[in-house]
């Protein structure tokens, strides 16, 4: 039987991420090129193609064996089209890339929301396997999701559903979202939101350990710098994670109430600061999510970490075949 590979492409807004697979996920090659969004499209496809040049070369694979290249980008995406309608990171609008890349490569080529391919990736390979309903959320600079349903995602009428970032939260909410509303999930619990409230606080107080870190810099608070305040004890910092524990538990409440998943995955760089803030986040959580709904519910870490983008461009590649 002829042996099948795939390829991810997984399009960050600082570094583009490509990795080739074999038919069980396996990673057999991968390339990290610089997206170098600021220098145009015609760059930034150059650094894609040689990103995908790169892992076939490394790989010995023979193009004939690849079966589908898979792109995980931010969205709003027209992925039945192949067209990314827009991607702030990258000053893009309505670019054809699935017809660009396929003219390029002959090989068939699918395009897919980020956030939906993380989630199917931990589905499939990761903390989420052999659940047939899963919702991934990434809590990082934003808050995204993706929701699987039946073990494929779920796109939603016009292929936009899973924002699970822009849930309105705290309607009163000072806090306003990339999208333009106030008091979205994101605006209010996610790195940005983390930081944005130290700032506020730092203003008012400056007796604490965020303020000393940032040498009374503000900009150099995120919320990398309020975590080591958090761990070192500072009461100001350990009150923003209890904050933001309690508003993510909510968030996922109102995700629970919907979609009565199997598994919660959770990802994104601010798990990384989780001992600070997940007690209260199941506090939270449980009172507010319909209690059948809690019953058999599982919340789990991602486990793909830094290959989770990769490996979802990848499962995306695969298709009918992951089946």
């Amino acid at each position: 039987m002829k042996k099948k590979y795939y390829i991810g492409v997984d399009i960050g807004g600082t570094k583009i991420l490509t990795a080739l697979t074999d038919k069980k996920g396996n990673i057999l090659s991968k390339a990290k090129k610089p997206t170098e969004a600021d220098l145009g499209q015609e760059v930034i496809m150059r650094n894609i193609q040689e990103s995908i040049d790169k892992v076939v070369d490394k790989s010995e694979v023979q193009k004939e064996s690849i079966i589908r290249i898979g792109v995980g980008s931010p969205g709003p995406l027209d992925y039945e089209k192949g067209i990314i309608i827009e991607n702030s990171n990258l000053s893009w609008k309505n670019v054809p890339i699935v017809k660009i890349l396929n003219e390029i490569n002959g090989i068939d080529v699918v395009l897919e929301n980020d956030a939906n391919a993380a989630a199917l990736a931990e589905n499939y390979f990761g903390a989420g396997k052999k659940a047939d309903c899963i919702v991934y959320i990434t809590i990082s600079t934003g808050i995204g999701g993706g929701i699987i349903i039946n073990r494929r995602i779920f796109h939603g009428g016009k292929g936009n559903a899973g924002e699970i970032g822009h849930m309105t939260l705290v309607p009163e909410s000072v806090y306003q979202c990339g999208c333009g509303n106030k008091g979205c999930f994101e605006a209010v619990a996610s790195g940005t939101a983390i930081a944005r409230r130290a700032k506020d606080a730092v203003l008012d107080n400056k007796d604490n350990l965020i303020y000393k870190l940032c040498k009374g810099d503000l900009d150099k608070i995120d919320a990398l710098l309020v975590a080591e305040a958090a761990k070192k004890g500072d009461y100001l910092a350990l009150e923003i994670f209890k904050i933001t524990g309690n508003l993510l538990g909510v968030g996922i409440a109102n995700v629970v109430n919907l979609f009565d998943p199997e598994i919660i995955v959770l990802g994104g760089g601010v798990m990384s600061a989780e001992s600070l803030f997940i007690d209260q986040m199941v506090e939270s959580l449980k009172e507010r999510a319909l209690k059948p709904n809690l019953e058999n519910l599982v919340i789990k870490k991602a486990e793909l970490g830094k290959n989770t983008g990769v490996l979802g461009a990848v499962a995306v590649a695969m298709g009918d075949d992951l089946l």
